[in-house]
């Protein structure tokens, strides 16, 4: 084998090793990028459902409200009526 063989045959070799540790480090990056992915899907979704017990948490809020604002109303009327009464 001449000198030039020599090292064409080292400089393929270590091609081949370089080519190697690149697959390598392309497919780790591939599983961190998917992990990153899969995390990011879970907290979207623990972010949506938090959403919506906060909403149904501000509709039943909603609803007192209104229910307080109608017993209020009427024992407003109430008052009134008694004191009309009274004053007959």
């Amino acid at each position: 084998m001449t000198e030039q063989e020599k090292i064409n045959s080292e400089v393929q070799m270590k091609l081949a090793m370089q080519d190697a540790k690149f697959n390598v480090f392309m497919s780790e990056m591939r599983d961190r990028d998917n992990q990153r992915a899969a995390e990011i899907m879970e907290l979207r979704q623990k972010q949506d459902s938090d959403m919506k017990a906060m909403d149904a948490k501000i509709d039943r809020l909603g609803d007192k409200i209104q229910n307080m604002l109608l017993a209020a109303i009427v024992g407003f009327w109430a008052i009134m009526f008694a004191a009309v009464s009274a004053l007959k």
